[in-house]
């Protein structure tokens, strides 16, 4: 049987509330080297796959969040990040794939917002102010993101783009 690879395509879900606290999920399969918090990411499960609707399920399958729910907005900030894939990582794609494309994404949801965790992806959560959020992420194009929040809340993309 053929192995079946990660498809390099993948989306960042920057998950926040009108006053921006951030969501930090921690990584549970770091093989005990370090704490890795990070926002909501995932990869396509088809290329075929439009980013939203990974997005969308990322966020249901790892937060236990439904995107559509009252009070919860997903925007597409139209940003894509490309970047070499964590060594350590690696096995998860192709032979030959180094390199990654990242979409991201910001989603508003309510102050008390409940997260239920998927426990073999991640193992902890906090929420945190976006700067000291930005400050915990272990991936550059993470905590970048994070610093954007205020001005994409505050651009033309916060104001109806989704």
């Amino acid at each position: 049987m053929k192995p079946r690879y990660k498809i390099p395509q993948s989306v960042l879900v920057v998950i926040h509330t009108a006053a921006l606290e951030v969501l930090l999920i921690r990584r549970a399969d770091t093989g005990g080297q370090g704490e890795f918090w990070q926002s909501v990411t995932g990869a396509k499960e088809r290329r075929a796959d439009s980013w939203v609707a990974t997005a969308r399920r990322e966020v249901l399958e790892e937060t236990g969040i439904d995107c559509a729910a009252p009070g919860c907005r997903l925007r597409d900030w139209r940003v894509e990040n490309v970047y070499d894939i964590y060594p350590r990582w690696s096995y998860r794609y192709g032979p030959d794939v180094v390199r990654n494309t990242e979409r991201v994404f910001g989603l508003t949801v309510p102050d008390g917002q409940p997260v239920v965790l998927a426990p073999r992806e991640h193992d902890a959560l906090r929420w945190l102010p976006w700067r000291e959020a930005a400050d915990h992420c272990f991936s550059p194009s993470n905590a970048e993101a994070i610093l954007q929040l205020p001005r994409r809340l505050a651009g033309p993309l916060g104001r109806g783009a989704r």
